[in-house]
């Protein structure tokens, strides 16, 4: 289940990261409806970081918040070539993909004592 809720929190950390974007974008009332989705997105990934790295079956806190992090960054940038027009070049998928190896190479080499 902790596995689960880190998941789903990096989601939510991609949907703050997102938000923010799209605050920028706008003005008025909708800068204020995608300010409201800021906070509620980082308060519920916050909050599922936190479940994650406790209970029965705990994330170690270093894992936990690299494998985090990693869900929203790489989920960001695929939202930004996506919903931003950001370029797609070479070396940001090149780095993009050493990220993913390291979050996967971090999670093998992590054991729990």
């Amino acid at each position: 289940m902790n596995w689960i809720f880190l998941i789903i929190g990096g989601l939510f950390e991609m949907g703050f990261a997102i938000s923010l974007g799209k605050a920028q974008q706008t003005s008025g009332k909708e800068m204020w409806l995608w300010i409201l989705a800021f906070i509620v997105s980082v308060s519920a990934s916050m909050y599922l970081l936190y479940k994650a790295m406790g209970g029965d079956f705990a994330i170690p806190v270093g894992t936990a918040y690299a494998v985090w992090g990693a869900i929203g960054a790489i989920g960001t940038v695929i939202a930004g070539i996506l919903l931003f027009n950001e370029p797609v070049t070479f070396w940001r998928l090149f780095f993009l993909t050493t990220l993913i190896i390291s979050v996967v190479g971090l999670q093998l080499v992590s054991v729990k004592h």
